[in-house]
């Protein structure tokens, strides 16, 4: 349990997603309390008040998302919009130009600080395209690979990263291997392999090789090349 907290504190220091959100969350509190000392006693009431509502609601859909997120990256990415949503309408209450500033810091959060994917592989294997080719054409003791294309730059690649090192670990045999390939830094991948890039909707795609033939693709792909966007969950692939 202290190692578990002690890895969370670590990463919540050396990760920019998350240092700059906890930084920008926090100053909330000083500005608080220099505004208190200029507030009138009915304005101060009132804002404590919203306060409170805000941090109730923001308690009840942190819990709902608990209970409903598939992986803690999701989970994570939608409290911290939440948390957002309130101190930008705590700060219009207080004043609209401390919101204006929080909108700012919020887009350049969103700029500079990208949310770190699931560091653990699993049992996958990181893959460039000429060693996804090479693996493919010359087989080796697996009969199936089973691939995950991904972008960093998408937030539902992110959020899912998860799912697919810990399907790997539990399925992972002598005639399945897992594989994952970054179409991010490999874009021409995905025209290979018709997987489109526009708006990430097909992202993350899941293609599985059988002695280098494409048995079956995750999500499906019709004759107009549109790319049907279910939810991906830890069932789906």
């Amino acid at each position: 349990m202290i190692r578990n907290r002690l890895t969370w504190l670590n990463t919540m220091v050396t990760e920019p997603y998350y240092l700059f959100h906890f930084l920008v969350f926090f100053s909330y509190l000083p500005i608080r309390i220099s505004a208190a000392s200029i507030l009138s006693p009915q304005f101060s009431h009132h804002l404590l008040r919203r306060e409170i509502q805000a941090f109730l609601a923001y308690s009840i859909l942190a819990a709902v998302k608990m209970v409903r997120a598939e992986t803690w990256e999701g989970f994570i990415a939608d409290t911290l919009l939440f948390g957002k949503v309130f101190i930008f309408l705590l700060a219009l209450s207080m004043d609209y130009h401390l919101a204006l500033w929080y909108m700012l810091a919020f887009l350049v959060l969103y700029i500079v600080a990208q949310q770190p994917a699931f560091p653990v592989l699993g049992a996958a294997t990181t893959l460039t395209p000429l060693q996804l080719e090479t693996t493919l054409t010359e087989g080796d003791a697996s009969k199936f690979w089973l691939v995950e294309f991904r972008a960093l730059c998408s937030s539902t690649c992110v959020q899912n990263s998860r799912n697919f090192p810990e399907l790997s670990i539990t399925y992972s045999n002598k005639n399945l291997s897992f594989g994952i390939v970054n179409i991010g830094l490999f874009p021409n991948v995905a025209v290979k392999f018709s997987i489109s890039l526009r708006g990430n909707v097909g992202l993350p795609t899941y293609i599985l090789f059988e002695n280098n033939v494409e048995v079956a693709r995750f999500p499906a792909v019709d004759f107009e090349a549109k790319f049907s966007d279910p939810d991906i969950t830890k069932v789906l692939p």
